[in-house]
């Protein structure tokens, strides 16, 4: 399989040289960032797609670019932040259970910072969680992923949270 696998990228890239006339701005972008992106980087050619993609997945090397913004990709922080955020829910869930039914507490405010709630805002953020509590931790479905999912859906629709809930 091994050796299969190098014949075929030995090929692929004795081939490159003649692939320019299979060029054709109707293929897009390509298969985007990482070492595949930037080797066949301006090239729309199916064939440097197809090769792009292949070095993409062959190694995950989009993968990882894509989470820490490098090999030419882009990461704005949000899958960061979201997993902190998920990380930190599913360790406190008892006590952020607790000081949302309370309005407040240090570690709701732990959790506003890493959902990116401004200072000026969170007391917002803990009125809502206090109002929404019953929403925001059902009884059936009390885990963590589930109360950050409604936690999201009750910021969209609140006037002051929603321009936070939009940024990210």
């Amino acid at each position: 399989m091994k050796k299969l696998l190098v014949l075929f990228m030995a090929l692929a890239f004795a081939a490159l040289p003649v692939t320019p006339v299979f060029a054709n701005d109707a293929y897009g972008n390509g298969p985007g960032c990482g070492l595949g992106g930037d080797l066949f980087k301006g090239n729309k050619a199916i064939l440097h797609q197809t090769l792009a993609a292949t070095t993409n997945g062959t190694f995950g090397l989009q993968t990882f670019g894509i989470t820490t913004g490098t090999i030419g990709c882009t990461n704005n922080g949000q899958f960061a932040s979201n997993e902190h955020a998920t990380l930190f829910a599913s360790l406190n869930f008892d006590n952020l259970s607790q000081e949302m039914a309370q309005g407040g507490g240090e570690h709701l405010t732990s959790l506003a910072t890493l959902m990116g709630v401004p200072a000026e805002q969170q007391p917002a953020f803990f009125a809502m969680t206090q109002e929404k509590y019953s929403t925001l931790i059902q009884s059936g479905e009390t885990t963590p992923v589930a109360m950050l999912k409604a936690l999201h859906e009750t910021m969209a629709a609140h006037p002051v949270l929603a321009k936070v809930s939009l940024a990210r």
